[in-house]
């Protein structure tokens, strides 16, 4: 049983940056993408990566705390859900700035609708992670899944604002390389799952 510690603290920080890297790539290419993204929206975007990171290791939690046989068998879809998700908005990405859907570096405003899909294809390898914490209790659980979320928060902060930089720069390519970003990140989850 893991106990209230430094050590609980820097593990559960350590996990919310492996987990928020894949957070932080489609982070910076959604600053791409829409160049003019005020800071309260930023603040909004990194918040929906946050509270899904910190939401999938406590379902994962759960899972294993209820129905751990019934979650096993999903475990092995999860790469080609997140392949699948973050593929579409990839490839609509790239597609729009491949046909000059852009004006100026001005991508259109993310809806909310691709956004919540771009949390969970992020964040569901996160659910995983509940297997790793199931040995904490539900407090326990909970307070390393707000860690989690705050070092997601802060990541994801830091790849907007570095994609809108570029984005502004790179004006009508950026659709094409977050496009490329999210794509490339979606193969990247997949490859890693079978080594």
């Amino acid at each position: 049983m893991m106990e209230w510690s430094f050590l609980f603290v820097f593990n559960s920080v350590l996990l919310g940056v492996g987990l928020a890297m894949d957070a932080f790539s489609v982070s910076l290419a959604n600053g791409l993408h829409e160049s003019g993204m005020r800071t309260g929206r930023m603040c909004g975007v990194a918040g929906v990566f946050a509270g899904f990171q910190a939401l999938m290791p406590l379902i994962g939690w759960l899972c294993v705390h209820t129905i751990a046989q019934a979650f096993s068998w999903f475990e092995a879809l999860i790469p080609w859900i997140a392949l699948g998700l973050l593929g579409a908005i990839g490839g609509k990405m790239l597609w729009e700035g491949i046909k000059g859907g852009e004006q100026e570096g001005m991508g259109k405003p993310l809806r909310l609708g691709v956004l919540l899909v771009q949390g969970v294809a992020t964040s569901i390898d996160a659910l995983s992670v509940g297997f790793t914490i199931a040995e904490y209790d539900g407090l326990m659980a909970l307070c390393c899944a707000l860690i989690i979320a705050a070092v997601t928060f802060v990541i994801c902060l830091a790849g907007l604002f570095i994609g809108k930089k570029f984005g502004t720069r790179l004006s009508g390519k950026a659709s094409v390389l977050g496009g490329v970003i999210l794509i490339a990140i979606g193969l990247e989850i997949l490859i890693s799952s079978f080594f």
